[in-house]
């Protein structure tokens, strides 16, 4: 069997995509000083977690599922932060965490004696105010925001307070980070000769072609030279499974009304990704013509399988027309996708697959009628 015997819909991961992406960030933190661990909000495929395992990746966890995952499948070190803990979570939390971040300061004062009793190292998020990320919905620093502690609310460090936490980005730049280390550092700075240690959150996609990692291993040592002993944690999600697995689905039917031509695919961009709606993005198609239509050539909408009225995206050109059966790839749906599917409408997810190195296809997991069913009640 080979990737083309993959029945669809299929998410298909590809392990030597996975490793390129784990020897350029393992190697970054070589460089840098930082220690780098994987957020399972934007993946939590723990039967690909033999390969993480090699490379050494401890986590963060946002809830108690995350952090028994990551104990239970990486066998990680698990840095915790939730945005309010309770009576009924924070022992757990604490029994299975070496760090955790409270996000305000009455779940300090809540909770902080408990985690310094535990041996837990604590820390507090901090919001720098710095937005660099245009699309509302992602954006941690829009004015009101929930997240994190202001500096004018932090003008001493609290008594066994070991750490403070920002996190600002989205599939973000060095760049971008230069600014919020900026603002972070002119807030925040006087505080940080009393501390352990720094997490600079996620949105690093250092993975992203193009990304310069060279200026963010400047910019981590740079800092870590001003803060001798301070120890930087940075903790992206998509950047370990950027552009690492595709989702292979089929055209069912073609529609065609007031000119507008729609394949219909038997995956949903509502069910099965997304991020393509809430973004908004459109995916690229291996098959297509481009990004953009191109006069002249066959034009579709892709439509997705269920009956919410806004579940498609477009405008996609091909060299020939649409069929019944034609297989498309939609590429990159492995971060954010399989964490955020929903089974609106009961359709079914998508097979997971991973290609190894060999090109050996392994089925990871098949959704049937039960798995629906017991979620369901």
């Amino acid at each position: 069997m080979t990737s083309r015997d993959i029945p669809t819909p299929a998410y298909v991961v590809r392990e030597d995509a996975l490793r390129r992406n784990l020897d350029l960030i393992t190697d970054v933190a070589r460089r840098s000083g930082a220690k780098i661990i994987m957020a399972f909000k934007a993946n939590a495929l723990w039967r690909t977690f033999p390969i993480l395992r090699e490379y050494g990746i401890d986590c963060t966890a946002s809830s108690l599922n995350e952090l028994r995952l990551g104990r239970e499948e990486l066998g990680a070190s698990v840095h915790s932060y939730c945005p309010a803990y309770t009576e009924a979570t924070i022992g757990e939390y604490l029994a299975g965490s070496s760090h955790i971040t409270f996000n305000s300061l009455g779940q300090w004062e809540r909770f902080g004696s408990r985690a310094i009793a535990a041996g837990v190292s604590p820390g507090l998020r901090v919001n720098p105010r710095c937005s660099v990320v245009e699309t509302d919905i992602y954006n941690p620093a829009l004015p009101g925001s929930r997240f994190g502690v202001e500096a004018a609310d932090l003008t001493a460090l609290p008594e066994g307070l070991e750490g403070l936490h920002f996190h600002a980005l989205c599939e973000s730049s060095s760049h971008d980070l230069e600014r919020v280390l900026e603002a972070f550092e002119s807030q925040f700075g006087h505080l940080l000769p009393g501390l352990k240690w720094v997490n600079m959150g996620g949105g690093h996609l250092m993975t992203r072609q193009g990304y310069d990692t060279d200026h963010l291993v400047a910019l981590l040592t740079d800092f870590r030279r001003r803060h001798p002993g301070l120890q930087v944690i940075l903790e992206p999600g998509s950047a370990f499974t950027w552009r690492t697995g595709d989702l292979i689905t089929s055209v069912v039917d073609v529609v065609t009304n007031d000119g507008i031509s729609t394949a219909i695919i038997d995956a949903s961009f509502a069910c099965h990704m997304p991020d393509t709606l809430e973004m908004p993005y459109k995916p690229a198609i291996t098959e297509s013509l481009g990004a953009e239509p191109v006069d002249g050539m066959p034009t579709y909408r892709l439509g997705g399988n269920s009956c919410l009225s806004g579940d498609y995206k477009g405008d996609w050109s091909f060299s020939r027309p649409l069929r019944p059966c034609d297989r498309l790839t939609l590429e990159d749906m492995n971060h954010y996708t399989t964490v955020k599917t929903t089974m609106f409408n009961g359709i079914d997810h998508p097979s997971i697959w991973l290609v190894h190195t060999d090109g050996r296809p392994e089925l990871l997991r098949d959704y049937t009628y039960t798995d629906y069913k017991t979620r369901m009640s």
